[in-house]
């Protein structure tokens, strides 16, 4: 019978060995050593003692701002958020707002209010005239063309006294009905005799010019455009200035070498910003076919709303300088330049067939049509 086995020693396996040696149970197989509890107990007090400081933290932001909720992902690209309501923060306690760098955020509530309903506003750009519909189911240039001169030959409002004579004065009669609408209901008579009128003439090198003149004796400020004239600026009298101008539907880029050239060619409303001029009480054009193009700048820049009357020659033969096209798309483009005059309330009066110009529609004999007409309009809303 086997001998029992000895006791232990006293202490054994209640951690009484020296750190790192090992007791050796009956059998001989070895028991890995016990660590201390001390070491355990202290790191559960660390993550006791984060945990603690993380809530303190949260409860201190949330009490110091109650009104702030949390951001959404794109900081700054929503609408400003609204002040907060109830009764104002005591004086002794700020709101207190933390910035997280590499992020932006809204506009502070207050700082930019929205523009009163009314206030200024930039006008939309544009950058073409509207199209109006062809005037048969498929595009043709006989129905395109009879619509086209029914509208310039037909007036839209009946104007008495086109005559500058009855003004009486100096005034002239012209070689070229320039007709001007001189009816007491249109401000053009009134501003005549008060002497505030004011005459913007385009040409290119025109040696009549009898109808400025005429105006100037009437009473009107005179500012005649010819690039052909010796010095930049020339008065004449009192009311009558030449300028070496002309006036164009772009202005010239000092960065592209051909354009230097054109130096003195400007747009009108260029014009009129660097002379310190608001209105036009008259606007002349003989520009021997870039008439086209220049109304068009004026409608889509919205010029043509300081313009009180117009009375340009438009030639007829040939598309004209920069429209593109093939013939029924031009006189399509023609028609919609003359109905967009109508929608800013320009009214069609007087219509001059030259018939001393060649009978020629688009290089064409045809439809009965001069080669060159003078269109005049007025502004009904001209004040």
């Amino acid at each position: 019978m086997a001998a029992p086995p000895r006791p232990a020693p006293l202490g054994a396996g209640l951690g009484a060995a020296p750190w790192g040696r090992r007791h050796e149970p009956c059998g001989g197989a070895a028991m890995p050593t016990e660590r201390p509890l001390r070491r355990g107990s202290a790191f559960r007090l660390c993550l006791l003692s984060a945990a603690l400081f993380l809530c303190l933290q949260l409860g201190v932001r949330r009490s110091w701002c109650p009104e702030e909720k949390p951001r959404g992902p794109a900081a700054g690209l929503g609408p400003p958020r609204a002040p907060p309501r109830g009764p104002p923060q005591p004086p002794g306690r700020r709101r207190v707002t933390y910035v997280r760098s590499g992020r932006r955020r809204g506009a502070e509530p207050g700082c930019c209010p929205p523009q009163p309903p009314g206030g200024p506003r930039r006008k939309a750009v544009r950058w073409h005239i509207d199209l109006q519909p062809w005037a048969s189911p498929t595009p043709s240039l006989t129905f395109e063309a009879l619509r086209f001169l029914k509208y310039i030959s037909t007036s839209q409002i009946s104007c008495e006294r086109m005559n500058l004579s009855s003004l009486g004065g100096d005034a002239e009669t012209t070689k070229k009905p320039w007709s001007v609408c001189l009816d007491e209901r249109f401000g053009l008579v009134h501003r005549i005799r008060s002497k505030k009128c004011r005459l913007y003439s385009l040409g290119l090198g025109n040696d009549d010019n009898q109808f400025e003149v005429s105006m100037a004796n009437s009473g009107c400020e005179v500012h005649r455009f010819d690039p052909s004239i010796k010095s930049a600026h020339i008065q004449e009298g009192r009311r009558l200035w030449y300028h070496r101008l002309s006036v164009d539907w772009r202005d010239p880029n000092p960065a592209i070498a051909a354009h230097r050239l054109h130096s003195n060619t400007k747009k009108l409303g260029t014009i009129l910003n660097e002379f310190g001029h608001q209105k036009i009480d008259v606007l002349k054009a003989d520009v021997e076919s870039a008439e086209w193009k220049i109304l068009e700048n004026l409608i889509l820049e919205d010029v043509v709303e300081q313009i009180g009357q117009l009375v340009f020659e438009v030639h007829i033969h040939w598309p004209g300088f920069e429209v593109s096209g093939n013939d029924s798309t031009v006189v399509r483009y023609w028609y919609s330049l003359l109905r967009e005059l109508e929608l800013k309330d320009f009214r069609l009066f007087h219509t001059y067939k030259d018939l001393s110009k060649p009978q020629m529609f688009l290089k064409k004999a045809a439809f009965n049509a001069s080669s060159c007409y003078t269109l005049s309009w007025v502004n009904t809303r001209w004040q």
